[in-house]
């Protein structure tokens, strides 16, 4: 076992061939709502199990925060993708 081990490496490994087919498809400039649409198409296309604008409560010492976490998109039921753009 190697000193990094990759948590969900093979779910990670789809999600991220997904995402590079859309910047491929899209190249850069827009916005991350434009990938995230885009990334739901593509989802959709090579069957990957998603979930988007998913509300997740944040606790902060033993108390729910009134401020949720919105993360933008989740595959597999269980890794966490947030869409950013840059310059």
């Amino acid at each position: 076992m190697s000193l990094v081990e990759l948590l969900c490496k093979d779910e990670v490994y789809e999600i991220i061939g997904a995402a590079i087919e859309v910047h491929k498809e899209l190249g850069s400039g827009f916005l991350e709502s434009v990938y995230e649409e885009a990334m739901v198409l593509e989802s959709k296309r090579v069957e990957i199990p998603f979930k988007t604008q998913v509300r997740i409560p944040v606790r902060y010492k033993e108390k729910f925060l009134d401020k949720e976490f919105i993360a933008d998109y989740i595959g597999f039921e269980k890794v966490l993708v947030e869409f950013k753009c840059i310059p």
